[in-house]
Formats: C-alpha cells, structure tokens, sequence
C-alpha cells in the first residue's frame, strides 16, 4: 500500500529536480547591480513591456466526506463482521465440528428399521401338488435393528480425538485470517491518512507557488525582477498543480483500498478519525519472540495438526486389534394378523487377520505426515523468528526517521521563511526561493511518509507478535 504514498513523494521532489537543474538569466543594470527604486513608492519601468502571464487555474474542489467519522477499532470490528476472507474460515470451523460429530457417532447407538411389503403368487404345480389352484397373497415383513460397540481399545476414542484435534487447528487458522484482515485494515487506514495529509502538503504547496508567481509578476511590472522570475514561478506553480491532482486521485484510491480492506460491497460512506499522533512503543526482541512463539496462531494450527495426526495412527495401529459389537433385531413377518415375530440377539468379535499390508501402509502414511509437520514447524518457527527481528529493527529506524524528518521539516520552514524574506527585499534570487519551496516540500513529505512507516510498522510487529503493542 505504499505505492501511492512512494509515487506521490516522488512526484512533490520532482519541483527540487526542476529548480537544481535550471540556471537564472542576469539582468544587470548600470554597476552591476539590480534596479532599485528611485524614489519613495515609486520604482524604474522596465527596458521592455510585461508579457501578460495567463492566471493559473483553479484547482477542482478536493473530495467531500459524511461528517461521521470512525476510528480504527470501529474499522477493524466493520471488518471482522463483514469481511467473507472470515466468514469462509468461519464455515470451515463449522465444518470441522460436524465431523468431530461423525467421529463421536460412531460409539453412540444404532438403530434401523424397514418394511418390506410383497404381493406373491404360489404355483403348487410347480411344487407336485396336481389338482391345487395357484394362490395369491401379500406378505409383509418389518424388522429393526439395534447395534453398539462395546469394546475397541479405544479405536473410535482416537478417531474422535483426532477430529477435535483437527477442529482445534481449523480454529486457528481462522485466528491466522483474522489477523491478516486486521492487518490489512491498519495499513488501508494509514494509507488514507497519509494521502490525505499529502494532499494538504499539495494544497499548501499550490498556494505558496501562486504567492511566490504573484511576488515575481510584481517586481518584474515594476522592473525589478528579470522575466526569468516569472516564468520559473510559473513551472513551479504547474508541477505543484500536476502533484495536487495526483495527491487528490492517490486519496480516492486509498479510501477504495480501505473499503475492500472492510469487506464492504458498497460505498465508504463514511470518514475516518486522524490517528496519526506517534505512540513511543518500546519491545524487546527477545520479548517480542518469546510472545510470538507462544501465540502466533499458524504455530497453534500446525501443533493442533501434529495433534491429530497422532491420533490417528493411533486409532490405525488398533486396527489390528479385535473390536466388539453388540446387535438385538426383533420384527413381524406373515401373510396375516396376527404376524408372527421374531428376534434376536447377539455380540460380534471382529479381527482384522490379514488385509493385504493396508493398515500398514496407512500407519507409514500418517507417519511421514507427522514428520512433514515437525519439519514444517521447524520452517515456521524460523520464518516467524525473522519477522519478529525484522520487525523490531524497522520499528527502531521508523523512530529515528520521525525525529530526523522533524528536525528536516522545522529548517526547512526556517530556510523558506529566509529565502521569501530575501527575496522580497531583492537580496536574493528566485532560484533561492523555489529551491526552498521545494526542499520544504519534501520535508513535509518525507515526514508524512515517515508516520505512515512508522504506523504500519507498529501494526505488523503487532501481528508478528501476536499481540497488541498500543491503543488507539
């Protein structure tokens, strides 16, 4: 997201290139000196007519919002209701509970029934019976069944164990989501405020270049200033335009960005509270890793994995193991009423004596998944360690580059309000001036881009962490 903000200071330092590289005309008068006036209120006409300098245009009126305004946290809880990133991982958590459902029925009680209705005709013929007439009649029969295992050697308890464990990792990588969108929104948030603050260095900029065109158009009327002046103003005047427009249009993209950022299908029909006031946060890189390891949700997803997957050799390893169950069936049977009933009842002793090396091979299958997790664990805590340290490094450098861009920023002021100074008492050049303009505009710049780094930088250590560092 800081394309845009890159672009546009890129584009404000483009005036500084334009005043380095171009070089002032001389317009000596009589000892080398500039024309002076001559008499109170009264100035010498210059050698040749003023060209007539065409009025810069107005620039578009900037982008109105609603007067309701939210802060960060109301985003960040917008996001987490409305974003479908979440409530996909939300479905996938409900999916995983229904099968922690399936695996538990599995040592719950079964029961079926059915009924089986038939109209059949007998041939005694066929049977040796001569001189009997065929017969038609309908038989009915129903029956229901009733089954339980009572003994597995936990088979089924291993199974439930690891669909819980499965759950539990699906929960974390909704935690994992959640986080990202949170993320996400921080950085589309400070992007907002970052472009608009740009644009208000653009606005300010426009308005310090048409003063500065008015002042050179003046002193060149009354013959105190070469051409030169004013058409220097006027390129200035024009880049600053040209950035205006660009910073007004980086704005419109950083709300849509935080608009999707949301989740949201509709307009942002709202504004957002200015947050952007530093919060000194203080970790420690060994702090922030331990807090990281021991929270980071991609951590707990794949430990809850290596959870399940144990369980699941385990329950495999029992296959070879006998498993009882239980069965009781009771039904009617016959052409007419009363029917005649029959039951049953019974225990069945399963043992699996030969498969052809299936259970084997499922064993040695859910083995080297387990050890693809360790291994990928291993990656993990490693990726992790290097966020973090990443971090906490950018985080230290955002800091200072606050407190530099601060110092540049009030001598950049200081060295405008010098170079106006000058120049409206004819000691120096235009050159000085838009020189100054131009370094004051990459100050202000450079210290916009510095809180916005230092912002998102606080948001991302805050995800690496786990943890959150400030509040709003």
């Amino acid at each position: 997201m800081r394309v845009a903000i890159l672009a546009l200071l890129t584009g404000l330092c483009a005036m500084a290139a334009v005043a380095q590289e171009t070089q002032p005309t001389a317009q000596p008068t009589t000892g080398g000196r500039w024309p002076r006036k001559t008499h109170a209120g009264r100035h010498r006409a210059p050698s040749s007519p003023a060209a007539t300098v065409p009025a810069p245009p107005p620039p578009p009126a900037g982008p109105t919002y609603p007067q309701a305004k939210k802060t960060l946290a109301e985003c960040i809880t917008i996001a987490v209701e409305q974003h479908p990133s979440l409530k996909a991982a939300t479905a996938s958590v409900e999916a995983g509970k229904q099968r922690v459902q399936q695996a538990v029925s599995n040592y719950l009680p079964q029961l079926s029934a059915y009924y089986n209705p038939i109209r059949e005709k007998t041939n005694p013929a066929a049977a040796g019976f001569v001189g009997v007439s065929p017969k038609t009649f309908n038989l009915h029969t129903a029956q229901g069944t009733l089954t339980q295992v009572l003994f597995d050697f936990g088979q089924n308890l291993n199974s439930i164990r690891s669909a819980q464990a499965a759950e539990q990792s699906l929960q974390a990588d909704r935690t994992t989501q959640r986080e990202t969108v949170v993320l996400n929104v921080k950085q589309a948030y400070f992007n907002v405020l970052a472009t608009r603050r740009l644009l208000t260095v653009a606005d300010e900029t426009v308005r310090q270049n048409e003063k500065h065109l008015e002042q050179a158009q003046g002193r060149f009327n009354v013959g105190l200033a070469p051409k030169f002046d004013v058409t220097q103003a006027q390129v200035q005047l024009a880049n600053a335009q040209l950035n205006q427009v660009t910073a007004r249009n980086n704005v419109a993209v950083a709300r849509e960005t935080l608009r999707n950022a949301l989740g949201l299908t509709g307009p942002l029909d709202f504004d957002i509270v200015d947050n952007f006031d530093v919060h000194q946060v203080s970790v420690t890189e060994d702090e922030a890793l331990a807090s990281a390891y021991d929270k980071r949700p991609e951590i707990q997803s794949i430990r809850a994995q290596e959870l399940a997957t144990n369980e699941q050799i385990a329950s495999l390893q029992k296959n070879y193991l006998p498993s009882v169950k239980a069965q009781g069936d009771y039904g009617w049977q016959g052409i007419d009423y009363p029917r005649q009933d029959l039951w049953d009842l019974g225990a069945t002793v399963n043992v699996s004596l030969f498969n052809g090396g299936l259970t084997t091979a499922q064993i040695g299958e859910q083995k080297a998944n387990l050890s693809n997790l360790k291994y990928n664990e291993d990656v993990l805590r490693q990726n992790i360690a290097l966020e973090v340290r990443q971090d906490v490094l950018n985080l230290e450098q955002a800091a200072e580059s606050i407190r530099v861009s601060e110092t540049a920023l009030r001598e950049a002021r200081e060295n405008l309000d010098l170079g106006e100074g000058r120049y409206i008492t004819g000691v120096g050049n235009i050159i000085e001036l838009t020189d100054a303009q131009a370094s004051l505009t990459t100050a202000e710049a450079s210290h916009v881009q510095a809180l916005y780094t230092y912002k998102t930088t606080v948001a991302a250590l805050e995800k690496a962490m786990a943890r959150q560092l400030e509040s709003e």
